[in-house]
């Protein structure tokens, strides 16, 4: 009995484990059936969209031109040395340092440098300018200009280089065609900032990501949208170790769109040489005043159409190469363009420099005086002196020519005769000096000319430069009244100049004196100029009056040649004064070169064929040697040059735009180049323009006194 019902009991748990067997094996059955039929393609879908990664491809960034075609700036391939940071997270410890260290070894680039380029710029330990702004999916540049031995090594030896890919990718270039550097103009490119890529992505702007470089200056900032391109995207599949398995799908990069400037690189590098020249030339001269050498420590050169006022050259000294930029700039480089001891080379002295315009101001200060009561046959005493109240202002070298008219006083370059322009304005609107709304004809006359504003060019971070009138003064010495009271009550003030100064300042550093009055009549004081505003109001003499906001590109071409947009000349304003008084001026220049203080520098150039006007200037500084200036213009064009702390206008700017006039009509002396006999000042010299300006299209083929110059 007891032996059956043990029986009965070990066939019923058998039954029961068979059943729950059953059950269980059922359930897996649906499970799976559940999984592989009915869910099967949606985690079919999912797995495979956790194997794909989008890569960012970058698109070639358009070129540059000169207004030949020439190229000014180009792409070139190099060899790129990335790691894949995914597949490079899988590997221990150990074998990621030695990786590192391998890598290190192919690239030259030390390892702990290495690490920082892999670091997410968002990261708290990220140095900026030396991390990684992109996808976290996009292998991280390390390393370009890889020599193309080392960069088949690691496509040859995978198995040593696991996450690291070796691949020709477009950096930029510069042809320099004729020698030229044209820094300033171009301007250069560096990777986007976390800052400005969220900014695109919120505004939907797809032509960036993070892993862009964009344009930081010159035309490479202000055409950048035109030059960047629009990147490509690439789908690829990868394996459980990130590594790449297949292609998915592509969709391809846009090239950028080519940039036509107005620039000739033939005259640019005239232009620069010459530039460069002067300033050598300067620092072996010896100046009497400082009783050593001159410093010439900064200069710029413009030349302008006087038509349209494009752009045909603009150099400035120091400058840089731009190629410093390419692939990523080093601490030590980037530290030494900022520094002043280096002259800070990123800065352009021909649009962001401002320095007193000495002599060269006198044609505007003309053109006022003649608009406001003077008139053509007026004669002033150019004295050797003029007596401002205790103040003798005198003439340069204290030279007197007696009783002379405008045009002789321009030619002559005579403060005196300008002095007493000055101060007779001041007598008759502005005796009160502390009235800051007082009439001044000689300052609405320079700010008529575009000067204390921008020209407008095409070029960012242009300076606005500075009139000196009443309105200026008041905010001065409401900005520094706290500073100077603080010099004067504490007698801290080093020098017994400056203790007066302090003084004088802190009770009415407000007052227009006539001492004021008469050194803006010549260029000296507070005022200040850019070389390319000087360029332009002289350009404005030349045609008649208009001031144009001056244009370096002329042109946006697509790859495929098509114009997508021209860029015309584009009109600020006419100065309002009359026909009379600017043909006065005009005709009065064309007598320096000729007779006057740039004579002796032209000399045997064929002056009735190039119908050359100029005016040269030495405007004092204090504190530092005097700076030189050369304003000239004919018919067709400006040469303006600035040399700072490089002594007179004539004597060290003089022969230097002489010889960019020769290479302008190709003359030499008497002689007049086969093919340019023709150019009374009417026809224009070769290397006209391949984008017409009628819209046509051809084929590319402080206080002080001026020394009167």
């Amino acid at each position: 009995m007891t032996s059956q019902a043990g029986e009965r009991r070990s066939r019923l748990r058998l039954v029961v484990i068979q059943a729950l067997v059953f059950s269980l094996f059922a359930t897996l059955m649906v499970r799976l059936y559940y999984l592989q039929v009915v869910s099967g393609d949606h985690y079919a879908e999912q797995a495979a969209s956790q194997s794909v990664r989008e890569v960012v491809v970058q698109p070639q960034r358009g070129l540059i031109v000169d207004d030949m075609g020439r190229p000014l700036v180009t792409n070139r391939t190099s060899w790129v040395v990335s790691i894949d940071r995914g597949t490079v997270a899988k590997l221990s410890d150990d074998e990621q340092r030695a990786l590192l260290h391998r890598v290190s070894r192919v690239t030259d680039v030390a390892v702990p440098r290495i690490h920082r380029l892999l670091t997410d710029c968002g990261d708290d330990k990220a140095v900026q300018g030396d991390c990684w702004n992109g996808s976290p999916y996009q292998p991280v540049p390390v390393a370009v200009d890889v020599p193309q031995p080392m960069a088949l090594r690691v496509l040859e030896q995978p198995e040593d280089f696991p996450g690291v890919t070796a691949e020709q990718q477009s950096l930029r270039d510069y042809p320099r065609p004729f020698g030229i550097n044209a820094a300033h103009l171009l301007g250069y490119l560096s990777p986007i900032t976390g800052a400005e890529y969220e900014r695109a992505q919120k505004d939907g702007d797809r032509s960036v990501n993070g892993a862009s470089v964009v344009g930081r200056a010159g035309v490479e900032k202000e055409y950048d949208a035109w030059l960047r391109g629009m990147p490509g995207y690439q789908q690829v599949a990868v394996d459980s170790m990130g590594r790449v398995i297949g292609d998915e799908a592509t969709v391809s990069a846009q090239p950028g769109d080519t940039l036509v400037t107005s620039i000739d690189a033939k005259v640019q590098s005239v232009v620069e040489q010459q530039l460069a020249d002067a300033i050598r030339t300067a620092r072996k001269t010896f100046d009497p005043v400082t009783h050593k050498n001159y410093v010439a420590d900064q200069g710029a050169a413009v030349v302008l159409d006087a038509h349209t006022g494009r752009v045909v050259a603009m150099a400035s000294e120091p400058t840089y190469d731009p190629s410093v930029w390419v692939g990523g700039i080093s601490k030590k480089e980037l530290s030494r363009l900022y520094s002043a001891a280096a002259g800070t080379p990123l800065l352009s002295r021909a649009f962001q420099g401002q320095f007193a315009p000495g002599s060269t101001w006198k044609p505007v200060m003309s053109v006022g005086a003649l608009n406001n009561g003077f008139k053509t046959t007026d004669e002033l005493d150019c004295s050797s002196g003029f007596q401002v109240g205790s103040r003798l202002f005198h003439n340069y070298e204290s030279a007197s020519y007696g009783f002379i008219h405008f045009d002789q006083a321009l030619q002559l370059s005579c403060d005196t005769f300008f002095y007493r322009v000055g101060y007779k304005f001041w007598q008759e609107y502005g005796s009160d000096e502390t009235d800051v709304h007082a009439k001044d004809p000689l300052v609405s006359e320079a700010k008529a000319f575009g000067f204390g504003s921008p020209t407008g060019v095409d070029l960012p971070g242009e300076a606005s430069g500075r009139i000196a009138d009443r309105a200026w003064k008041l905010a001065y010495w409401r900005e520094m009244k706290g500073y100077y009271c603080k010099l004067d009550r504490t007698g801290t003030a080093k020098t017994a100049y400056m203790r007066l100064f302090a003084h004088e300042f802190c009770l009415e550093g407000n007052h227009y004196r006539a001492g004021d009055a008469v050194n803006f009549a010549i260029g000296q004081g507070d005022t200040l100029v850019t070389p390319l505003q000087l360029a332009r109001a002289y350009a404005a003499l030349s045609n008649g009056g208009t001031l144009y906001e001056p244009r370096v590109a002329k042109a946006i071409v697509s790859p495929d040649g098509t114009v997508l947009r021209r860029i015309a000349p584009k009109v600020a304003g006419h100065v309002p004064a009359s026909k009379q008084s600017m043909d006065y001026v005009d005709q009065a220049l064309l007598g320096t070169p000729k007779v006057g203080t740039l004579a002796w520098k032209f000399t045997g150039f064929p002056l009735d064929r190039v119908h050359v006007r100029g005016k040269t200037g030495s405007a004092e500084v204090l504190g530092k040697q005097s700076t030189s200036w050369v304003a000239t213009y004919d018919d067709n064009y400006v040469v303006v040059m600035m040399i700072s702390q490089g002594g007179t206008g004539s004597g060290t700017s003089g022969p230097a735009v002489r010889a960019i006039w020769e290479s302008l009509y190709g003359v030499h002396g008497e002689s007049v180049s086969p093919g340019d006999s023709d150019i009374a000042g009417v026809t224009p010299p070769d290397g006209l323009p391949t984008f017409m300006d009628d819209g046509a299209i051809l084929p590319p083929g402080h206080d002080a006194r001026s020394k009167g110059e």
